[in-house]
């Protein structure tokens, strides 16, 4: 894990979900998977957005020409285990991820960069399309 990651998990872990620098005032989530190949547990901090019942979650890689990790192993294995920062507090529960579909993640993809932008300069930087997951409690 980088040094990054680890003081982002720390911090949100330290202050009830909250994360400043670059995440001041996001929503933010950890995602515990289960590596693809290695089959270790992995926990990425992520950015999260409401959908119903549902927590959405990017695949950005800030831009980068491959989908980050944590993409292949939530692919691998759905099942994950979310810690969700929100209201000054943190839940943490079972999930169950899925990938959108292209239509659908088109039209959520149209909300998710209104309210962080950020992510539509990610997918200008590449040629893939950045996946939208759908993360729904199990």
């Amino acid at each position: 894990m980088s040094d990054f990651n680890a003081d982002v998990i720390r911090q949100f872990r330290e202050n009830n979900g909250a994360v400043g620098g670059p995440f001041e005032g996001a929503r933010m989530i950890l995602v515990h998977s289960i590596g693809a190949r290695s089959g270790a547990e992995t926990v990425s901090p992520l950015m999260w957005f409401p959908d119903g019942d549902r927590i959405l979650i990017v695949a950005s890689a800030a831009g980068a020409p491959k989908n980050p990790a944590w993409y292949h192993n939530v692919l691998a294995h759905p099942e994950v285990e979310v810690e969700v920062g929100g209201n000054g507090d943190v839940q943490r529960y079972r999930a169950v991820a899925e990938e959108l579909p292209r239509a659908e993640r088109d039209a959520k993809w149209v909300e998710i960069t209104a309210a962080a932008p950020g992510f539509a300069g990610y997918q200008e930087k590449t040629s893939r399309i950045i996946p939208v997951i759908a993360l729904t409690r199990a």
